[in-house]
């Protein structure tokens, strides 16, 4: 796999010799893009922070991997964080950073040991003055999201803030801050050493039902058929779900792109497919995930606060029999409306696999009515 190929600290030593500007120049060439879900161009957060005029930046790693179906960055920390490290430092270097932070998910606590082990090694090798320290979350699932990462380090509750201004501009303490993923640092490390680094491979998380989840290394633009090809469904699959805030399509032999899935309401985010086959009910999903995002709430905005029980709610009221043909519309409205209108990402997409699932699988719902 490419993302698992030791970069042994030449990736750090070439872009200490390209310096900042070409460095950053290198990353955009290459076409790296962040790997948490947003896919914003790697190089350009970072020149953003480096043309911030301050005594002080940090860098902060992602690690918190909280979305139900993706354990890629616990892969990647488990068999190659070496080169992890080492696109911390690459990254802390090009913006001036003397300070970074690894947001470790606090169920990855048993990684934290080996990981302090590697820092301290990499560190010494490179010679590098930057300082990596892990910040272990208390698991919160909102903490995934760049803002309320800020606050927990800042040792406040973990709730998002209202942007402008960004990390970059205004982060941690007020200062410059680039936030990258852990699958992001890596591949930034392999983008700036290796000639034939290819930046439409992916780390494609399967699980649901299938006979062989796990991560697989494939290219963007992938049938979908290949991809279930490698995983083995146990049973005709029925539909695919992007994570729990990506939404879900039906069986479709799509390329796995991102205007692909887009074009189906879905949002292709950290490539998370969850396979769902046809002993399934999408009425007991939709279920079990709004009962995962009322509980993951942060409670700071009245939306997601406050719809995402409503939501619970009514699919409670579906699955006992109860509802009828106004209370989906109702569910259609209230799902609409806190995408539209709560703060931050998780409250934006915590109704996006109702949205999708009322679209595609209204018939499952309907066979659920008074």
């Amino acid at each position: 796999m490419q993302i698992l190929e030791k970069t042994e600290l030449k990736a750090l030593k070439k872009a200490r010799n390209l310096g900042p500007k070409k460095t950053i120049s290198l990353l955009n060439k290459k076409g790296l893009t962040g790997r948490g879900g947003a896919s914003f161009p790697t190089g350009k957060k970072w020149e953003f922070a480096l043309k911030q005029k301050s005594k002080e930046k940090y860098v902060i790693c992602n690690a918190d991997e909280g979305e139900p179906g993706t354990f890629k960055d616990k892969f990647i920390m488990q068999k190659n964080p070496e080169t992890l490290i080492e696109g911390i430092l690459i990254a802390s270097e090009t913006i001036g950073a003397k300070q970074a932070y690894i947001y470790l998910r606090g169920e990855y606590e048993n990684l934290k040991s080996k990981l302090e082990k590697t820092i301290t090694k990499v560190i010494r090798k490179a010679k590098t003055k930057v300082n990596i320290e892990i910040i272990l979350g208390a698991g919160a699932y909102v903490c995934g999201e760049e803002t309320a990462i800020i606050k927990s380090i800042e040792g406040f509750r973990g709730q998002p803030y209202l942007k402008p201004p960004y990390p970059p501009v205004e982060g941690l303490y007020g200062k410059p801050t680039v936030i990258n993923n852990v699958e992001t640092l890596t591949a930034a490390a392999h983008a700036i050493l290796l000639d034939n680094w290819n930046s439409l491979l992916r780390l494609f998380c399967i699980s649901g039902d299938v006979t062989k989840p796990g991560v697989y290394e494939l290219p963007a633009g992938i049938k979908l058929s290949e991809a279930m090809k490698l995983a083995k469904p146990k049973n005709p699959v029925k539909s695919v779900y992007f994570g729990c805030f990506g939404g879900c399509m039906p069986y479709k032999d799509i390329e796995l792109t991102h205007d692909n899935i887009c074009g189906e309401d879905c949002v292709s985010g950290s490539c998370t497919m969850i396979v769902v086959d046809n002993t399934r009910s999408i009425v007991d999903l939709a279920y079990v995930i709004s009962k995962f995002f009322a509980y993951e709430s942060c409670g700071k905005c009245t939306p997601c606060r406050e719809g995402s029980v409503r939501i619970l709610l009514l699919i409670k009221k579906i699955r006992q029999g109860k509802a009828t043909a106004q209370d989906l519309n109702l569910l259609q409205e209230l799902g609409e409306h806190i995408g539209q209108t709560s703060l931050c990402g998780l409250g934006q997409s915590c109704t996006n696999h109702i949205l999708t699932s009322l679209k595609h699988f209204r018939k499952d719902f309907e066979k659920e009515l008074r």
